[in-house]
This record gives structure tokens, C-alpha cells and sequence, in this order.
């Protein structure tokens, strides 16, 4: 079987695909994500992956690499991670009460044949609405501050959520369920 490379800092992304059994290493992009590049979201998720992915793949003569891009969608806004307390209060006020787009863009290009994949998912997240002091503790925890749209849907930010319709694990930062779909055409698969 071909060596997979995750693609990717992120711990819940590592754990993730953890959770399928499979071995797998770890190669951080280099790539710098840019969200003001001008096209559609789900397209901007799938473009930001494979560029990601084709930065790690030079490194692998013959191996299967994933990466993917999760953002949020706000009223024609696009939201990243928060680099400050401040910029996460502000992101936090914006979604209070609302509902938002969670997309995820993720490539899977194999590095022998060149062949790549790149698909894309969206989970619409409903929030219920919080007292400011209640953002304001959630901030100072510094959860928020890695996360896209400031928030961990699988921490304490659990409270704010009134529903989801869509896949969870997608949230989280790596849509499991079209992964293994996806992992199929490259002939892995995660229940053999």
C-alpha cells in the first residue's frame, strides 16, 4: 500500500483521520491560504486544498496526500482563523443568532500518477443566541483563536449551537464520510 501523507497542522484533522485505523504521516503546506482570492466558496475550498496538497507532493515520489481548507461563509463574507482575542470576539459577535456555512475543501492527489481529486463539503450551522459576557468567556479560554469562524464545534463552543444540518465531522475540519469515498478511487479503503 502507498504511504499516505496528511497535509496538515491541525490535530483534529490528525485525529480524524486517526480514527480510521489507517497509518498515515504528517507534512505541513507551506502554502499560504489566501480567502480574498475571487471565486465561489466551494471552488476557493477545493482550489486552496490542492494547492496545499501539490506543495507536500514533490516532497513523495510515490504516496497518497490529503489536505484540506475549512472556512466560513457569513452573509457573502468568508472567515479563517482569528489571529487575535479581539478579531475572535468580533467573529463570534457576527454568527450570534445566526446561521453560517461551514466548507471544507479537500484534495487527495496521488503522487505516482499525478491524479488528484479535490471535492468539497458544506455543513450550515445554526448558533443560538449569547449574552456578550458569554462570548467574552469563550474568548478568553483561547479556544477559539485556531479554529475557523473562532469557534470549536466539538469543545465548549458545543453550547452555542442550536443545530447542524450536515456532516459534523466536517465542522470539526475533515469531512470523514466523503474522505473515505474519496480514499476509494485511490484504491484505500478504510473498512476493508
Amino acid at each position: 500500500m502507498k504511504k499516505i501523507i496528511l497535509a496538515s497542522a491541525s490535530p483534529r484533522r490528525r485525529e480524524i483521520l486517526g480514527t480510521t485505523g489507517l497509518k498515515f504521516d504528517i507534512c505541513v503546506s507551506d502554502y499560504e491560504e489566501d480567502l480574498s482570492l475571487k471565486k465561489e466558496p466551494r471552488a476557493l475550498a477545493r482550489f486552496l486544498s490542492h494547492k496545499k496538497a501539490e506543495e507536500v507532493a514533490h516532497k513523495y515520489k510515490n504516496a497518497i496526500i490529503i489536505a484540506a481548507d475549512t472556512f466560513i461563509v457569513f452573509k457573502d463574507k468568508l472567515l479563517g482563523k482569528p489571529h487575535t482575542v479581539k478579531e475572535a470576539t468580533r467573529m463570534l459577535t457576527m454568527l450570534n443568532g445566526k446561521s453560517h456555512s461551514v466548507i471544507t475543501g479537500f484534495t487527495v492527489l496521488d503522487t505516482g500518477s499525478n491524479k488528484f481529486i479535490s471535492r468539497s463539503v458544506e455543513t450550515k450551522v445554526y448558533f443560538k443566541k449569547l449574552a456578550q459576557k458569554e462570548i467574552k468567556a469563550y474568548v478568553m479560554t483561547k479556544e477559539p483563536l485556531d479554529k475557523a469562524g473562532a469557534y470549536a464545534i466539538q469543545g465548549l463552543a458545543a453550547v452555542f449551537v442550536e443545530k447542524i444540518e450536515g456532516d459534523f465531522l466536517n465542522v470539526v475540519g475533515l469531512p470523514l464520510a466523503a474522505l473515505a469515498e474519496t480514499l476509494k478511487k485511490f484504491g484505500v479503503s478504510i473498512l476493508k
